[in-house]
């Protein structure tokens, strides 16, 4: 059996597949710190979600422009995951954290000068630039987690750290249904009215400012956070090359693990589900029920504390059960819930989407340390096509929405999603048996 060591404060400590260790020994503020970059950014991608609707009343947008948001947001990470890839080969994990975070913080700056140009494209510009700091954050986080302690519980440690992500994600989206959304929602009458009354392009930009001052505040917090990671001392990772002139990796060599591949197409599928359903669920339930915006927010809370019990129930799971069955199972759960929501929309469609939140929960993390497994010094490269892949965000939510267009349908849209969960479980089925061949084989 391989040996991986990990280095931390220069003590080497040999790992086995019957190690058990999942926290890093001597480490634990470290830990803690980048644990909270998987909050702050969950605190941004949803409030996506937010503005997805926010837009569309705003600029008075159909729903396939008003999906250009998730477009612009994930097409920031497939843009920068590589260029982070090769900025923390050269400098390593922590150069690449304090740029993510330097990125990310400008992008939300960035809404300040959008609004008061009250033009749509300088937000996707805004919303593309947030996107590239979350994916130098994701390139830099997701695999410094997955090498910061034993290989063999790289998925625990991995789940653990995402679990802190649904949290984020709530409080973005509590902190954007009640700072963004007005609670004014006008009728066709009324706003016809307003509009004879020359008194509604006013209103229109009275609620486009609104959302200035949550993402100037984030910006803010972003930036000090990137102050206080940049003072902090980071350890050297010997299994991922790290310190390392001799053992970068290369792309070449990615070449010969067809099991980082059937990952990236994994992700793929997953995060482009994931975004296109909770993006759709406001118009969603507009559509299909009588609540308020508000209200469809407060369900869309639901589908992130559903996801974060889904984190914490499940991880300790893990060590009972392979991961990659949960996976299989899971994504099979998330293709009937679908199914509810496709066929009987309406509350009841609306409580399968948000139960199916429940089973999304292992599905970034799980296949995201899958996908590094034996990948030694070409893990950082590695990381970068996983979060190149995560651009599914943006190619689902346009999908559905032409989707819904032809359909007439919005409910019967949600046939994007399902198909993506159904890809999910397909590849929990088969990912140990692609690794255990070409471990075998090679």
């Amino acid at each position: 059996m391989q040996v991986t060591k990990v280095m931390v404060r220069g003590v080497e400590a040999p790992e086995t597949g019957g190690g058990q260790r999942v926290f890093p020994t001597g480490q634990i503020a470290l830990f803690v710190l980048v644990t909270v970059l998987f909050f702050l950014w969950g605190m941004s991608n949803n409030l996506t979600d937010i503005l997805v609707q926010q837009f569309r009343k705003s600029f008075e947008l159909s729903q396939l422009g008003a999906q250009l948001v998730q477009t612009a947001n994930y097409l920031g990470y497939f843009t920068m995951a590589i260029p982070a890839a090769l900025v923390m080969r050269r400098w390593g994990y922590k150069a690449g954290m304090v740029l993510g975070l330097g990125l990310f913080g400008t992008g939300m700056v960035l809404f300040w000068p959008a609004a008061v140009s009250g033009q749509y494209v300088p937000f996707l510009v805004a919303l593309f630039t947030v996107g590239c700091g979350a994916s130098v954050l994701e390139t830099a986080a997701n695999p410094f987690m997955a090498q910061f302690g034993p290989a063999a519980t790289s998925e625990r440690r991995l789940n653990f750290a995402q679990s802190f992500n649904p949290p984020g994600t709530i409080v973005g989206v509590i902190l954007g249904a009640k700072f963004i959304f007005s609670g004014v929602e006008l009728k066709a009458p009324e706003v016809a009215a307003m509009k004879q009354a020359g008194t509604y392009a006013g209103y229109l930009h009275t609620e486009l400012m609104r959302v200035v001052p949550t993402y100037l505040a984030l910006g803010t917090v972003v930036l000090l956070f990137g102050v206080v990671l940049s003072r902090m001392k980071f350890p050297v990772m010997e299994g991922g090359g790290e310190g390392q002139e001799e053992d970068h990796g290369s792309f070449g060599a990615l070449l010969h693990h067809p099991h980082l591949w059937f990952a990236v197409m994994a992700l793929f599928c997953a995060v482009g589900a994931q975004v296109s359903m909770w993006s759709s669920l406001i118009p969603y339930m507009k559509e299909y029920t009588t609540v308020s915006e508000r209200t469809a927010a407060g369900y869309l809370t639901g589908c992130l504390v559903a996801m974060a019990l889904g984190r914490f129930t499940t991880t300790p799971l893990m060590k009972y059960v392979a991961p990659s069955k949960l996976l299989a199972l899971y994504g099979a759960a998330n293709v009937l819930l679908l199914g509810v929501a496709m066929v009987k929309p309406g509350i009841l469609g609306a409580y399968g989407i948000v139960g199916s939140s429940y089973f999304q929960s292992i599905m970034f993390p799980t296949i995201f340390a899958l996908g590094l497994k034996g990948l030694g010094g070409s893990t950082k490269l590695a990381g970068s096509f996983l979060v190149m892949s995560i651009v599914g965000g943006a190619v689902f939510p346009p999908v559905l929405g032409l989707v819904a267009k032809a359909t007439g349908s919005l409910a019967w849209s949600y046939v994007v999603p399902l198909l993506g969960f159904g890809a999910v479980s397909l590849y929990g089925f088969l990912a140990e048996r692609v690794l255990w061949r070409e471990t075998n084989v090679s």
